[in-house]
């Protein structure tokens, strides 16, 4: 095993428990070592289980104590996370570090974290529960004149109301033309009687993310726009009927790129889910990622006509010897008529 640096607040969550500020982790074959600052020594005492060696240090003394691992170690080199420390910050550890080398590494924890505990499971089915539920109370906000804006801090108040730690992400509320983009950034536009509307959000919950989209009609869709809804449903339902462990990532972005013709879905099928908003792993085009039992992921196929409209409906469950699905929220095209 490799000597690992670990800085993501993420995979330092997902071992130890901790969420404050200031951690690093170092992990050795034999040994782990966790980093924290004074500030943080009785959280961390609390929290953080029994393997970890805790050290703790005052403000301005943390690379004496960083070298005194290293030395009474004698390490010669150590692998941190490439996609997280920017390069600043990787001078920084290089200097603290000397003579030992710091090398790039990507997914070990990564890897670990894609098949889901039980409670993992039980938390990511009750963030999606309370998404659900600021939905459903958002839902009655949507009335000619609001604004994209309007609803996206409505979106933001109700689920603090509801207990959330925070967003999973910037919601994407579009209306009208704006839903064509499939990443639309969500502006001052008004909703007008007559708008498609598309919602894309997700709630953190016990720092567990979910990730839904639905996709409205204020007026009765005309036969295009019924004709694509109901080619993005089915799309979506294919892909989760069929999905199983052993396919890739590319075979499953296939099972909906099969009915919705590719010039208009651009984007992947759907992505793991978990502390962090996209884990592993990619449902997409070109992904190699082997789906298996146990990983929590999206299923989001979309149909975008550039300056008309775009639909995309998009659910989250966990793979068992079939999708379970843990998104209940009405998408038949009859139960997606709203009254603005």
């Amino acid at each position: 095993m490799k000597n690992l640096l670990l800085t993501s607040p993420s995979n330092i969550r997902y071992l130890s428990n901790f969420t404050g500020s200031k951690a690093v982790i170092l992990k050795l074959p034999n040994k782990t070592y966790f980093f924290t600052d004074s500030r943080y020594f009785e959280e961390a005492k609390k929290i953080i289980p029994p393997i970890f060696n805790l050290q703790i240090y005052k403000k301005g003394e943390f690379k004496d104590e960083w070298q005194k691992i290293l030395k009474k170690h004698r390490l010669k080199e150590i692998h941190f996370e490439a996609n997280h420390l920017t390069y600043s910050a990787l001078k920084y550890w290089r200097k603290i570090s000397r003579p030992v080398k710091l090398k790039p590494q990507t997914g070990e924890i990564e890897k670990l974290r894609t098949k889901k505990s039980a409670q993992e499971i039980r938390l990511l089915k009750k963030s999606q529960q309370i998404n659900e539920q600021v939905f459903y109370t958002v839902k009655k906000h949507l009335k000619t004149g609001i604004t994209e804006k309007e609803i996206a801090w409505k979106i933001q108040e109700t689920a603090h109301k509801l207990g959330c730690d925070e967003l999973a992400f910037p919601p994407i509320v579009a209306f009208g033309k704006s839903t064509s983009i499939p990443h639309h950034k969500t502006g001052p536009g008004k909703l007008k009687k007559g708008d498609m509307i598309l919602i894309d959000m997700g709630v953190k919950y016990k720092g567990m993310c979910s990730d839904m989209t639905r996709t409205l009609f204020t007026a009765k869709p005309t036969s295009e726009q019924e004709k694509a809804y109901q080619t993005v449903l089915q799309a979506q339902k294919n892909a989760i009927r069929k999905l199983k462990p052993g396919i890739t990532g590319h075979k499953a972005w296939q099972l909906a790129a099969k009915i919705i013709d590719s010039d208009h879905f651009t984007h992947g099928l759907g992505h793991g889910i978990g502390l962090d908003i996209h884990e592993s792993p990619s449902l997409a085009e070109k992904s190699k990622s082997k789906i298996k039992e146990g990983m929590v992921m999206t299923v989001e196929p979309g149909l975008y006509l550039p300056n008309k409209f775009g639909i995309r409906i998009e659910d989250m469950g966990v793979l068992r010897d079939k999708f379970e699905n843990f998104t209940k929220a009405q998408k038949e095209l009859k139960d997606c008529i709203v009254e603005v």
